[in-house]
């Protein structure tokens, strides 16, 4: 299939650079009855559940995986995307043709300047497409709060932040903004979008309703922002991604089925967690 079946013109005015607030104010398309077309609100959800429904959210969290550094005196933007360990990361680069085995990045913000700074990484190994091995030269147990204190949330390449400057880092909180209220799993390199409109009072409306809940967990790879360069989609290269389905969250969605209630997967990432781990009866099982 040719990519360009899916060129379409948007007016730039139309892409969102900061959510709705509060959350649950974001527009929503009701398609629930076949043929008919409902502009909505997100908190209008409940309106279009059933009780015995069940919700299934994927609840993985984003890292602060984003990274600016310097080399020497080249500057260089590192965006983690999968770990190999613990210790290493596999990442993509800006100016990584700078980069060679052995160097070593030393990372920065707006409020820490490069000779002060405690967090540095070494290149480990260049591979194409796959961007750059790095090894974090910092206790693993120490890796989180680092990524924390020196991280910037990876956000799609439609939404445009400055470089970090000083005050800019929190000017838009998208540490707080770019996460669902239900993360739990660290891993994502890019946020679970579709849960992004819950807020917590929303959440405690459709328990409230009967609405099951389930959780399943697939850490989101920077594959889903890599433009498509080439002509047939096909032979476009995606990185693969780490999901798991616990067994008692696998057994309530097979219950809500058998007993008749509808399973809605919120967002994508959902989705294809429950595709990979079901069976052709559309049975599920723990993975």
């Amino acid at each position: 299939m040719r990519v360009d079946l899916f060129d379409f013109d948007l007016d730039k005015e139309l892409i969102a650079k900061e959510p709705a607030n509060p959350r649950d104010a974001s527009r929503l398309l009701d398609l629930s009855e076949e043929g008919v077309t409902v502009d909505r609100h997100f908190y209008d959800l409940p309106d279009i559940l059933n009780s015995g429904d069940v919700l299934v959210f994927n609840d993985t969290k984003v890292i602060p995986a984003r990274l600016y550094g310097k080399r020497g005196e080249a500057e260089v933007e590192v965006t983690l995307y999968h770990p190999e360990n613990g210790q290493t990361w596999w990442a993509f680069v800006k100016n990584s043709k700078r980069l060679h085995p052995e160097d070593e990045i030393t990372f920065y913000t707006s409020e820490i300047a490069p000779e002060k700074s405690l967090f540095k990484a070494r290149v480990i190994e260049k591979r194409g497409e796959d961007g750059v091995l790095l090894e974090f030269l910092c206790p693993v147990d120490n890796l989180s709060k680092m990524l924390e204190t020196y991280g910037m949330m990876p956000l799609p390449p439609y939404i445009k932040r400055e470089k970090p400057v000083a005050g800019l880092w929190n000017k838009y909180n998208d540490k707080e903004n770019y996460q669902t209220v239900y993360a739990k799993n660290e891993g994502s390199a890019a946020a679970p979008t579709a849960g992004l409109h819950f807020t917590p009072e929303l959440l405690e409306k459709v328990k409230e309703m009967g609405v099951n809940i389930a959780h399943v967990t697939l850490h989101v790879g920077l594959g889903t922002f890599r433009p498509v360069k080439v002509d047939d989609v096909e032979k476009h290269h995606m990185h693969s991604e780490f999901y798991i389905v616990e067994e008692d969250q696998a057994k309530l969605i097979n219950d809500t089925k058998k007993n008749g209630g509808r399973v809605i997967s919120v967002g994508t990432t959902s989705t294809r967690t429950l595709e990979s781990v079901a069976e052709e009866d559309g049975t599920l099982h723990a993975k």
